[in-house]
């Protein structure tokens, strides 16, 4: 029998269920990217009126409020809390009273292994680059892009658990089931891609991250925002062939008619957004089935590039890799890019002294070549990157059993996080903690702060982006307090320098 006549034999008869049609014949090129929808009806980035009628949801690009400085953003979030007095704030008067009591509260999240034991940093900081700024010996690559980033030491979230100090960075609030920053990004400003995802999320190829794909879900925005998960390892996106026997014009044939049905089904049950953004996603996933291939394979970059994220070097491979993903995504107008460590990555509640270093050596060399390669491309000036987890370390020892078993405790007061390029400042210092780094005491920085500076950054004003959902207008930042962090933002904007 023909392909053709295989074909025709599938197609349901108009009484047929559209939804089992659906679920026994879909498409393997249907299942690229569910979320994503790439009409070019528009979308402005204003409040929603509750006189306006059905939502109209698009991908489209947006123009934003005011003129951005960053155009895409690359997220390396290090989920577990790095020691920040290990790593980024050094504190001599910490050193000097290592081993003592200390006198002030301390809130333990595992009090069965707590003290109030102090415990200096065992690594030295040096002065790094023009700007001076100290960074521990355990980042020396990251401390030669010292110049081009903004360092906050001031950061603080508003709870000491994994899972809701994350979704508190990533979502605006500790509450499970809100869009993620990304997916705000999207809402507001669209997609310069036509063929690739907007929201791409890399995730550690041991294990997803806390709080799973709470980490790029759309929430209570339309399902085209949300963020598109890549596999971490070869092939990076599934099924972006179709069966061989139905390659070419069986392939049309068979999307056409899918289309058709759809369409009619959405034309008897308007505003069905999860249909609208399932027809979308065929169109979508036709087009990534060349352009998905060439962006994830880094075959034909230089070994002189590869070296510098560490491709192909035992401890840096995995993670360089990602990194220089994430710049072949943006490069070709991918929005916003995440890249996922796996969960205790960075949670030491013991043997901090064996296990931060691995965790340093992994990820330092991928991270500043990251930004290197950036630069050199012109892509830095419009490419937002971050660098950071959802919580710090307390300054008192966890597990003292052994000097070898001592490891450090969650700290929601104080932690550091560095930003670089999309408008920020360059070899800057922000915000100050105590001698012990315990709490932040200039300067501080709040999760909602950090969120309504990006978005600036973006030319978005976080009290004008919103969606109504259940009758009221619901915003990343939802009327909490925050503030745009204007010290640690440089003057002027950057343009954008896609590949061509």
């Amino acid at each position: 029998m023909s392909t053709e006549k295989n074909v025709s034999m599938m197609l349901p008869s108009e009484s047929a269920s559209r939804r089992n049609f659906l679920l026994s014949n879909a498409m393997s090129a249907g299942s690229v990217a569910l979320a994503w929808l790439l009409k070019q009806d528009g979308l402005v980035a204003e409040p929603i009126k509750p006189d306006i009628g059905p939502q109209n949801f698009s991908l489209a690009v947006q123009s934003p409020h005011r003129p951005p400085r960053a155009q895409a953003m690359i997220s390396l979030f290090m989920q577990g809390g790095p020691s920040q007095m290990d790593l980024f704030d050094p504190k001599p008067e910490l050193n000097k009273h290592d081993g003592q009591q200390y006198s002030d509260d301390v809130h333990y999240d595992n009090l069965a292994e707590a003290s109030s034991t102090l415990m200096g940093s065992r690594w030295r900081f040096r002065k790094r680059g023009q700007c001076g700024t100290e960074i521990s010996d355990l980042l020396p690559h990251i401390g030669t892009i010292v110049d081009d980033i903004t360092l906050i030491r001031s950061m603080h979230c508003p709870d000491s658990g994994h899972n809701t100090s994350v979704r508190a960075i990533n979502t605006g609030r500790v509450q499970l089931g809100r869009p993620s920053l990304g997916s705000w990004l999207l809402y507001g400003l669209g997609s310069e891609s036509q063929e690739l995802p907007a929201f791409v999320v890399l995730p550690d190829p041991r294990a997803l991250p806390l709080d799973g794909t709470g980490n790029w879900s759309s929430g209570w925005l339309a399902s085209i925002y949300r963020g598109t998960l890549a596999r971490s390892r070869d092939p990076r996106i599934l099924n972006l062939d179709p069966p061989r026997h139905l390659k070419g014009p069986a392939q049309r044939r068979y999307l056409s008619y899918l289309e058709s049905l759809n369409r009619a089904h959405l034309k008897r049950h308007p505003g069905e957004q999860e249909l609208d953004a399932r027809i979308r996603n065929y169109e979508l996933a036709a087009r990534m089935q060349s352009a998905a291939r060439e962006a994830f394979d880094i075959s034909t970059e230089t070994k002189e590039t590869l070296r510098l994220y560490g491709v192909g070097e035992k401890y840096t491979n995995e993670f360089g890799t990602r990194c220089l993903i994430a710049r072949r995504l943006v490069e070709r107008g991918v929005r916003f890019v995440q890249l996922h460590v796996i969960g205790n990555a960075w949670d030491h509640h013991q043997m901090i002294g064996r296990l931060l270093p691995g965790s340093c050596i992994q990820r330092d060399k991928p991270s500043a070549g990251l930004v290197k390669d950036l630069k050199r491309r012109g892509l830095l000036n419009s490419t937002l990157v971050h660098w950071g987890g959802e919580m710090g370390r307390l300054p008192v020892i966890q597990n003292n059993t052994s000097p070898k078993d001592r490891g450090r405790d969650h700290n929601q007061h104080a932690f550091s996080m560095w930003l670089a390029g999309g408008g920020i400042k360059a070899g800057h210092v922000h915000g100050q903690t105590d001698e012990f780094g315990h709490h932040g005491i200039k300067d501080r920085v709040s999760h909602n702060d950090y969120q309504a500076t990006l978005l600036h950054l973006f030319g978005l004003d976080h009290k004008r982006l919103a969606f109504k959902f259940n009758a009221q207008e619901r915003s990343l930042i939802d009327k909490q307090p925050c503030r745009i962090v204007h010290e640690i933002l440089k003057n002027s904007p950057g343009k954008r320098n896609l590949r061509g």
